[in-house]
């Protein structure tokens, strides 16, 4: 009975000196080239000096889920994520949606079929995540079926989320639209290309954190 008081005593102890180490798993989902990878390549950048993966203009450029482990660190606390970026998610993918970009057809059809599995291995992984940041391209009109999926899905696991309008450096920018989509969501603005407003963008998932 003592060693059983005894263990329960520095279990609860260690729990209490390691609750602000947590690992949290944070996946970074959306439609395709709204600028995932981009804001995970800043976020892992700025805190390890590493990329997670490669952009590019030619959509699907991440086909395969990636991740890594980055301690972030805001205004004196520090939480490790394992930033999980994903396969931009499609209803549907065409092989000559490629062919626009000039990628020959037999890369084209490679391509399309790996984009495909992509967004069903994106799916699976849901099941892994502890929040989930949604990636929108604040130039596209969001009312569609893709952030429909992607919203629901989310629900239904009770995973928390946080929306970024990303792209806000263009003219085409229209958040309002966003907020107008998402009314019962945190939406936080940013520009992941120059790093704009990624203060804001860091508040908000500390915060969300809490949750997990």
């Amino acid at each position: 009975m003592a060693i059983k008081i005894f263990r329960n005593f520095f279990k609860r102890v260690f729990t209490g000196i390691f609750r602000d180490k947590k690992e949290i798993s944070l996946g970074f989902y959306g439609p395709p080239n709204a600028g995932k990878t981009s804001l995970a390549n800043r976020i892992c950048k700025d805190f390890t000096g590493e990329e997670i993966g490669t952009v590019s203009k030619i959509p699907h450029e991440t086909r395969n889920v990636q991740s890594k482990k980055v301690e972030i660190e805001y205004k004196g606390k520090k939480i490790i994520f394992k930033m999980i970026d994903t396969p931009g998610i499609a209803t549907k993918i065409d092989y000559e949606d490629f062919l626009k970009f000039k990628v020959k057809k037999k890369e084209a059809r490679k391509r399309a079929k790996e984009a495909t599995q992509g967004v069903v291995e994106s799916i699976k992984w849901l099941d892994d995540m502890d929040l989930v940041v949604i990636v929108l391209d604040s130039t596209e009109n969001p009312y569609n079926q893709v952030n429909i999926t992607i919203i629901g899905n989310l629900v239904a696991r009770k995973i928390p989320v946080l929306i970024v309008a990303n792209k806000t450096d263009l003219k085409k920018s229209n958040i309002k639209k966003i907020e107008s989509a998402f009314p019962d969501y945190d939406i936080v603005e940013i520009s992941a290309k120059y790093g704009k407003n990624l203060e804001e963008f860091y508040e908000s998932v500390f915060k969300l954190s809490k949750k997990v």
